[in-house]
Parts: structure tokens; sequence; C-alpha cells
């Protein structure tokens, strides 16, 4: 008789257990769906207010003289409203500091994961998490003092302010975001793949390249974008290195990208001005949506067997 009802009680309990995880359950999954509504919530009238704000612009310039204009005279008498400089500015730029701050960022995250070991890692980790945390004045700011007067000094260059300075300032503030995702990711693929390739005679470092990194391939592609996304969306510090000129882009002449381009001139803007540099923000949202997309699209592809 005891156990019987020694045997009920147990039971019991499991089933307030299994009851009590289920409505923690149904609780989280509530939580999660208000979470994902809540940045729907968040990006729905940022998109409504940008094309709001940006199409009267394009409507009144014209969108082929806007897109393919190559002269911005925005305060002349007659003035020109024509952002092709801006555009290849920003994709040069945005590629410039992919070419030479991913296959850093990602060296680097193997060092961390795979080669460092965990004394030197702890050295490492907390330089790359102080490089996240520099506010972007005070890279602009670096690059202005230091960066800009040693390319006007090793190129002979009568103004240092350009865009390869911008380059430069831009591929070390991608580090951070490409480093931190991409280590994470690597750290996830499970120990049997590497152990499996040992065991196989592959060498340490082709298993690294060969078996971890295609592994991880979705968090580094994730970093690449978070990189990408902070490159064109960057202003103050490209501001003071660019030289802020609305030239055709060139590797040693000033130039403006097409965040500048809205912040120096926001301040002092009015009428088909400003609405031209709310057009410049929505083109701008545009091509970033545009990678993104790109880049996901691509990812999948190569996931499919």
């Amino acid at each position: 008789m005891k156990e019987t009802t020694l045997d009920n009680s147990i039971e019991s309990k499991r089933r307030r257990r299994r009851a009590l995880k289920k409505t923690i359950e149904k609780i989280m999954n509530a939580v999660f769906f208000v979470c994902g509504a809540a940045a729907i919530a968040a990006v729905a009238p940022i998109t409504v207010y940008m094309v709001v704000s940006g199409l009267p612009a394009i409507r009144e310039i014209g969108l082929l003289d806007f897109l393919f204009g190559t002269e911005w005279k925005s305060t002349a008498a007659e003035p020109k409203f024509g952002i092709l400089p801006f555009i290849l500015t920003s994709i040069w730029g945005t590629l410039g500091a992919i070419v030479i701050g991913v296959p850093v960022g990602l060296l680097t995250a193997v060092f961390l994961s795979k080669v460092a070991s965990r004394r030197v890692a702890s050295v490492v980790r907390p330089a790359v998490e102080l490089l996240a945390g520099i506010p972007s004045v005070v890279y602009g700011l670096i690059g202005m003092m230091v960066l800009v007067p040693a390319v006007m000094e090793l190129f002979h260059l009568k103004n240092g302010t350009c865009l390869f300075a911008a380059i430069l300032v831009l591929a070390i503030m991608i580090l951070p975001s490409i480093i931190s995702v991409s280590e994470t990711a690597l750290n996830a693929v499970p120990p049997e793949y590497e152990e499996a390739s040992l065991a196989l005679g592959a060498t340490k470092i082709e298993t690294i390249f060969k078996v971890s990194i295609p592994a991880a391939k979705s968090g580094i592609v994730a970093g690449i974008v978070l990189g990408i996304g902070r490159a064109i969306g960057e202003a103050m510090a490209v501001m003071m290195v660019a030289g802020n000129v609305a030239n055709m882009p060139g590797l040693f002449k000033s130039v403006t990208f097409l965040t500048t381009a809205v912040a120096k001139e926001m301040s002092y803007a009015s009428g088909l001005q400003k609405q031209a540099l709310f057009s410049i923000a929505l083109v701008l949202f545009c091509f970033i949506m545009l990678i993104n997309s790109l880049l996901n699209f691509f990812l999948k592809k190569g996931e499919k067997p």
C-alpha cells in the first residue's frame, strides 16, 4: 500500500514537472515571437519612412539624372544632384575594406580558435574586443592625425585625405565584427570533424582550411555581412579622412561617400537639397539590403547538396 502511494506521489511530481516544462516552453515561445515581431515592427516603419521621404526628390530630379549624374552642386545657383560619384566611392571603399579586412579578420579568428594557446588568446581577444568598443570619432581622429600624414608622405601627395586612407580606416573598423563572429563559428565546429580529418592523414593547417572553415562557413559569412554593414554605414571616421569632395573615385583623390554626403549637409539643408539627402539615404538603405540579400542567396545556394 505504501509502495503504491509512493509510486503515485512520484508520478504526480513527474506530471507537475512536465506541465511546468510545457508552460515554460509556451511562455518562451511567446517571448521569442514577441521579440521577432518587435524586430519586424522596428524595420517596417523605417522602410516606409525612407521610401516616403526619399521618393519626392527622385521624382523631381529624375531617377537617371539622380543615380547616374556625375556632378553634385546642391548649393549652386543652378543646383545639380548627381550621386554617381558617391555610389562608386562607397562601392570601391567597401570592396577595398573587404579585400584588406576579411583575410586579416578570418586568419585572426583561426589563430584565436585553433592555433593560439589559451594564454595568448586571453591577451589577443580582449584587444579585439577593445577595437569594437572604440568610438568612430576616435578612429577618425587617429586616422586624421597619424594615417593621413603618413599616406601623404609615403606617396608624395599634396593632401593625404583620400579614398586610400578611408579604406584603411574602414578595414580596421570591420575587424572586430569579422573576428568575433568567425571565432564563435569556428569554436562551434564539432571536434569529430577535425579528428576524422587528422586521422585520415591531413595536417592541422589542411584540416583548418579544408574542414573547419567550410563547416563554419555560415557563421563566417554572417561576420563578413556585419563587417560590410559597418563599412557601408560608417560616416564620422570616413568624413575625417576622405576629404569630402564630390569627385569620381580615385585611390588618392579626396572623395565623398554616401554616408558622408548626408552627414555633412543635413544640418543646413532645406527644400529640394534636404529631400535629395533623404533620397541618398534611401539609396544607401537599398544598397545594404541588396548586399545582404545577395550574400544570403549565395550562402543558401552553396549549402544545397
